[in-house]
């Protein structure tokens, strides 16, 4: 076994396998870039080292620094992990070429499979059945275009190189596919080096299947039974079982027997997958789709049902070590499902669709879940810094149970018990997707997710959400020791902001000795400045001269909703609440006579005030990261909180996570720029960066049509024309940064056309006719 061994890679992966080389005693040495100075990885290693500035090109992907990590260090051998430099068989011929031992197989292998148009006429000759598309390699964008009409739609487009979903087009009309080989190739490229395409038909409602392998250096090799991964959104996996609910035994044998002589055709060594294309209807008739010769992201859920650690089996192989165990050893036990934990943000678009679009940000509370059954591979703690720069895998959660509906049913739970506040992650939208009558039933197909998403979203924000942070904002606005700005205290003291008597009165005459000024607040230093005292009229009482005490206001703000003004009377503990859209309400006023509120819950008074409370026994409003119970309309809801910094706070219940700030209208049309108010403003769906630029200003464009292309996290998001009409403004050019919301251009719409009346009176004169007779004039 090795001393020392050097992880070329970052995040939660990283972590994985150094809890792996800690456990076996051996020394871990850890790589990382500018922006991961700080990251979990870094700090769980033995020994790390800087390896360059936040671009990948510059760090994660850079061999000479990689291999120079290693030489500074004194590491034997380089674990890759998965992704970046994993399966490039150059870097794993740079480290054998350095005297150091790539973990992983060798160079031919990977260089084999990893060219998915070579790996299919091997694997076919070693009589391994292979999904019908192009042959050849390097073809050009005509050749592929004919190949596609020669296989029929739909068509898949791949890179030949890499893997992840990355680069993969659906194609299901000839008249955009031009279009699609253009976008494919780009991706492919910035994510592989290599734009080299194949063309391979689409087999309707298909079900992704794979084996997973083991392969010594001494012609031992075993598959550890499959993994069923058709839960995909943009063709990357997001849940991922093990067994698969859809094979038998019979099916499952000979699909790992063709997995394990797709690894011998090519002199496998470690751990590898092979992966399959299965008709839902018709599980014998699979196909040969690729080889990844690296540890899967999926990987755990394998590990909880045989009881093998891959990590270590992938050293001891690289150690010269032959496997402890025949096929005949393997058993599976139980049933283990896994969740992606990304930093993405879901949104519906036209058409029912559902983006899922990267997000940034600073981890400001973080909530692992734990239990009989769940593990959790994470490179997150506090205060981590999510940006856009490498994926947006954040972490895994998996259940293992000894059945498929108990392990289900951990999985939901655990996710509940997710949060990563600070981020917007999908850790709500995983736990719907596992309630899924189809997921349940385990009768899913890889188009399950596009199908179905719309319907996984949540609708709207909870009315007790706004209420929550409405009340976060009040208790800010009470000053440091007062009632109002307690979630406990004394009778007396707790009913002394809401009072018509007096600024702090409760509700009773002026003189009332809890109400009067220079009652104590029971905190040692009041406003006032003496010790036990309060100024009553900072306290957010509402008060007014012999008067109902006034509604205080608080326009709150959650991205992708409309903006709700949630008006507040009275004491934290024993408040009202009324909710009024939109939040155009002008703050230093109660809604208008005439608006009508929100609709309100059950129990909501005439004019749609609820009661609400915070709860006694809170960790408390007021602290950073804690539990939040809020009483409202009767039920008692859990919430965790941490504020963003900015005067905003996050709040997390179920997997779910809402960013409520304070909505203040002029500064949000100030930071939307110029065009943020007009119709046909295209604004950045997601941090990251303008790759191309299709439009100009003056330039006609159709309804749909692209005009700018924007990259985040190596996936390409397209930002169309919204309608007919002319590009105003365009604000970025190719290679321009960008953040979330930002104006990029304007389209406006094309004007109806008019009739115009001459001069004398006479027929009107189409207005199409003028621009054409304009156009005819020489410029």
């Amino acid at each position: 076994m090795f001393e020392s061994v050097l992880v070329a890679n970052r995040g939660e992966i990283a972590v994985r396998v150094i809890r792996t080389l800690r456990r076996l005693g051996v020394r871990s040495v850890a790589v990382f870039s500018d922006a991961d100075a700080g990251a979990r990885h870094v700090r769980e290693a033995d020994t790390a080292v800087r390896i360059g500035p936040t671009a990948a090109a510059e760090s994660y992907l850079s061999v000479e620094r990689l291999l120079g990590a290693a030489a500074r260090s004194g590491a034997q051998a380089v674990h890759p992990g998965y992704g970046f430099l994993a399966e490039n068989a150059a870097f794993a011929r740079a480290c054998e070429e350095a005297g150091l031992v790539f973990i992983g197989p060798p160079p031919g292998a990977i260089e084999l499979m990893g060219d998915k148009i070579r790996a299919k006429e091997t694997v076919r000759a070693a009589g391994v059945p292979v999904v019908p598309g192009s042959s050849g390699s390097g073809l050009t964008d005509a050749e592929l275009a004919a190949a596609a009409r020669e296989i029929g739609m739909p068509v898949l487009l791949k890179p030949s190189a890499g893997g992840g979903g990355k680069g993969m087009r659906l194609v299901r009309s000839e008249e955009v596919l031009a279009e699609e080989i253009a976008a494919a190739r780009r991706e492919a490229r910035g994510s592989f080096g290599d734009d080299t395409l194949l063309v391979e038909r689409w087999i309707d409602r298909p079900r992704h299947i794979e084996i997973q392998l083991l392969a010594d250096g001494h012609g031992n090799v075993v598959h550890l039974g499959e993994r069923e991964c058709s839960l995909q959104r943009r063709h990357q996996k997001i849940v991922e079982e093990a067994p698969s609910p859809l094979l038998d035994e019979a099916t499952r044998a000979a699909m790992g027997e063709a997995a394990v002589q797709a690894a011998r055709s090519c002199g496998y060594r470690g751990a590898g997958t092979v992966e399959f294309i299965v008709p839902g209807n018709d599980p014998s008739a699979y196909y040969f789709m690729e080889m990844n010769t690296r540890l899967q992201v999926e990987h755990p859920v394998t590990e909880l049902v045989t009881g093998l650690d891959l990590v270590e089996w992938q050293l001891r192989a690289a150690a010269g070590e032959p496997l402890g165990f025949g096929q005949q050893d393997i058993r599976l036990t139980g049933h283990a499902v896994e969740a992606r934990l990304c930093a993405e943000t879901a949104r519906a678009a036209d058409g029912g669709r559902v983006d899922f679009l990267p997000s940034a940000g600073t981890v400001r509370l973080l909530r692992e879940p734990a239990g009989e059954g769940v593990r959790v591979d994470s490179g997150l703690s506090p205060g981590t810094e999510v940006g856009t720069a490498y994926d947006p895998m954040l972490a895994k959660v998996i259940a293992h149970g000894p059945d498929r509906a108990t392990a289900l049913r951990r999985l939901r739970a655990a996710l509940a018990g997710t949060d990563v506040l600070g981020v917007d992650t999908n850790a709500g939208f995983l736990r719907r997707l596992l309630a899924h009558p189809e997921v349940v039933s385990g009768e899913m197909d890889t188009g399950l997710v596009d199908r179905d998403a719309a319907s996984l979203l949540r609708p709207s924000v909870p009315a007790e959400v706004y209420a929550a942070a409405a009340l976060l904002r009040h208790a800010a606005l009470a000053p440091s020791g007062s009632a109002g700005g307690s979630t406990g205290g004394s009778a007396d003291a707790g009913r002394a902001p809401g009072g018509a008597g007096g600024p702090g009165a409760p509700g009773g005459a002026a003189g009332d000795a809890a109400g009067a000024p220079g009652a104590a607040s029971g905190g040692p230093e009041g406003s006032g400045g003496r010790p036990g005292w309060t100024d009553p009229f900072s306290v957010p009482s509402g008060w007014r001269l012999g008067g109902t005490p006034a509604w205080t206001p608080h326009p709150v703000g959650i991205p992708g909703h409309e903006p709700v003004t949630v008006h507040v009377r009275g004491p934290l503990h024993a408040a009202e609440i009324r909710m009024v859209e939109p939040a155009a309400t002008p703050a230093a006023t109660p809604a208008p006579a005439g608006t009508a509120p929100a609709a309100g819950p059950e129990g909501a008074g005439p004019d749609g005030a609820v009661r609400a409370r915070l709860v006694p026994g809170s960790d408390g409003p007021a602290a950073p990261g804690t539990r939040l119970l809020l009483e409202y309309a009767g039920v008692t809801h859990v919430f965790h909180h941490a504020p963003d910094g900015a005067g905003g706070h996050w709040l997390g219940r179920d997997g779910d996570a809402w960013h409520a700030t304070a909505h203040d209208p002029v500064a949000a049309a100030l930071r939307g720029g110029a065009g943020a108010g007009q119709a046909g403003a295209l604004t950045a769906p997601m941090p990251g960066t303008v790759t191309v630029v299709k439009a100009a200003v003056g330039d006609a464009v159709t309804a749909g049509q692209s005009l700018l292309v924007v990259e985040a996290m190596k996936m390409e998001h397209v930002i169309a024309a919204p309608h007919d009409g002319t590009v105003t403004e365009l604000d970025v050019t190719a290679g321009s940064t960008v953040a979330m919301d930002q104006v990029l251009a304007v389209v406006a719409p094309h004007e109806p056309a008019a009739t115009a009346a001459t001069a004398d009176g006479g027929p009107a004169v189409p207005a199409a006719a003028i621009t054409e007779e304009a156009s005819d004039v020489p410029s």
